[in-house]
């Protein structure tokens, strides 16, 4: 079986309940006879002190719930989930024969390593600084230092980094002049400088979250044989993100520098592609499709997505709604699309204003 066969997104949600009972019964959804590489779950704290509380009891509990088997990376994202009370986003492996997984941990950050014949994988995040002492800046610079670490520590380079999740609490608001999602594109740009790019930037998105403060996940990977590729995926209805304009940038420390990802990134495996979507909007050339509904934002993401995917097969989706009141209206729409596959639905505020929809995924062909 090949790779892309074998590596499987879940998305398991349940009702409103307290926090530790909403965590058990997800945790007893996990699927038998794969290897979990990366759990992300999805909530509603009332404040950071509590997020924090949060985040820590969702630790202890995976860590109880494998024992001594070790535990995937494991992340707590603050955004509502719009169908649920909490969410919890699976990603495994069906490991078969030349096969190896093994689970590590650094600085308290679980992570898992998977080695076939194709390459080694590394599943990392859940990275962060202080969200309580901290601002966005320094916190971004934490998160990287500390993915830095596991990047180093397991022989990987900042360019193997193939997919990336950024998580950022109130995106768009401003500390004085500094905008938050500038403060992280600089430390970012800053972060990737030294590396090689030549299959170019991660898939990537940069989402807001309510709060959390700034929180990074990773999937890197380096291939045996050159059957077994990475490469960058160009949207020829959207100027990629690396080159914006100054005229679409806000400004943090007087600097503004762009958002280093590929619109998407694809996995080459011999004759099969595992497709990374990065976080996707209404935004044609670099400017956002403003004055239109919901609905008309929807179907101008899709067809972006539809851009850089060619007619694969869609694996799984996140939708980020701006707006609660356009959840119903989503769903519909993508029931009509005939799309029967997992899908989460998160209230956040997407990296520009007037955008009311933001949608990522997986895809495979």
């Amino acid at each position: 079986m090949n790779y892309c066969d074998k590596i499987h997104y879940r998305i398991y949600t349940t009702g409103l309940a307290e926090f530790d009972s909403m965590v058990d019964d997800l945790l007893r959804c996990l699927p038998q006879g794969e290897a979990v590489l990366r759990l992300v779950f999805f909530g509603k704290p009332a404040d950071n002190d509590e997020y924090v509380v949060y985040r820590d009891k969702l630790e202890s509990k995976v860590k109880q719930f494998y024992g001594t088997g070790g535990e995937p990376a494991v992340s707590f994202v603050s955004q509502p989930v719009l169908n649920g009370g909490l969410a919890m986003e699976v990603h495994s492996y069906k490991v078969s024969e030349g096969d190896v997984v093994a689970y590590r941990k650094r600085n308290g950050y679980p992570y898992a390593i998977l080695e076939n014949m194709d390459g080694r994988f590394l599943f990392c995040g859940g990275f962060h600084g202080d969200v309580q002492n901290m601002d966005i800046q320094l916190q971004a610079i934490e998160a990287f230092r500390l993915a830095m670490e596991i990047l180093d520590k397991e022989g990987f380079a900042i360019g193997n980094i193939i997919r990336q999740w950024n998580y950022i609490e109130r995106i768009t608001d401003f500390d004085g002049v500094d905008q938050h999602y500038q403060m992280f594109n600089n430390v970012r740009s800053n972060f990737y400088k030294s590396a090689d790019w030549h299959t170019g930037y991660p898939a990537a998105t940069g989402i807001g979250t309510d709060l959390g403060g700034v929180l990074v996940d990773m999937d890197a990977a380096v291939f045996h044989h050159q059957e077994c590729f990475a490469s960058a995926i160009d949207n020829k209805l959207q100027v990629a993100a690396h080159a914006y304009s100054d005229e679409v940038l806000e400004v943090a420390q007087e600097r503004k520098s762009t958002p280093k990802f590929e619109r998407a990134k694809s996995v080459t495996f011999n004759d099969r592609q595992l497709i990374y979507i990065s976080g996707t909007a209404a935004i044609r050339g670099e400017k956002s499709m403003t004055g239109v509904d919901i609905e008309r934002q929807f179907h101008i993401t899709m067809e972006n997505i539809e851009q850089l995917i060619s007619g694969a097969q869609l694996n799984m989706l996140r939708v980020y709604l701006k707006h609660p009141s356009d959840y119903g209206v989503v769903v519909d729409l993508l029931k009509k699309a005939g799309l029967s596959i997992p899908i989460s639905y998160l209230r956040a505020d997407v990296c520009r204003e007037e955008l009311l929809i933001e949608i990522e995924g997986i895809a495979s062909k």
